[in-house]
């Protein structure tokens, strides 16, 4: 059965962006940057809020026309346009590059997405994590976590989260970046 798996790069301590909504704190090496590549290129889609998926509109669906850009870049871009993705938005009027818009969280709703999927599904954004763990809804978290202390920002887990994980894998890559994957505890 196809998971929902909740990918997100995240600071040491607990980050995912600044207080002005930078990300440039990470560090996205050509081994990283490949790693995320085979994994979204694998997956039956992406399920993003709309903060999350204008965020990337802005970028991935051009970044491959910049002639300097490197081939990880290109690559990922191509990848973005056409996997499906489902832009979860009570206010977006249209969305562009094999997305489709949905109103509301309807649990069964995403099962049936789950089900019907080529892959497993990757949550992205806070707030739409926020909403699927209130549903039971993820099965996985995948964490990237940076070496990097940014001593303020958006936290990743909003504060009074409580979360029982299992360890399923440790990774680390040779920029210091580890991923922990970790399953939803029963």
């Amino acid at each position: 059965m196809n998971k929902i798996i909740f990918m997100m790069s995240v600071s040491l301590d607990g980050y995912f962006e600044t207080s002005s909504r930078s990300l440039e704190w990470q560090d996205i090496s050509d081994e990283l940057h490949t790693h995320f590549n085979e994994e979204i290129a694998a997956s039956g889609g992406m399920l993003n809020g709309r903060v999350s998926y204008e965020l990337m509109s802005g970028f991935w669906p051009y970044a491959d026309e910049d002639p300097a850009a490197p081939k990880v870049v290109a690559d990922y871009a191509r990848i973005w346009r056409d996997v499906p993705k489902v832009v979860y938005s009570r206010t977006l009027r249209s969305a562009e590059w094999n997305s489709t818009i949905v109103r509301e969280v309807v649990p069964a709703e995403v099962a049936a997405l789950r089900s019907a999927a080529a892959g497993d599904l990757f949550v992205g954004g806070p707030d739409l994590l926020t909403t699927f763990q209130s549903h039971g809804l993820v099965d996985e978290y995948r964490l990237y976590v940076h070496p990097a202390v940014l001593g303020a920002g958006h936290p990743l887990f909003r504060p009074g989260t409580s979360l029982r994980l299992r360890l399923l894998e440790s990774r680390p890559f040779a920029n210091g970046v580890v991923l922990l994957r970790y399953a939803a505890a029963t």
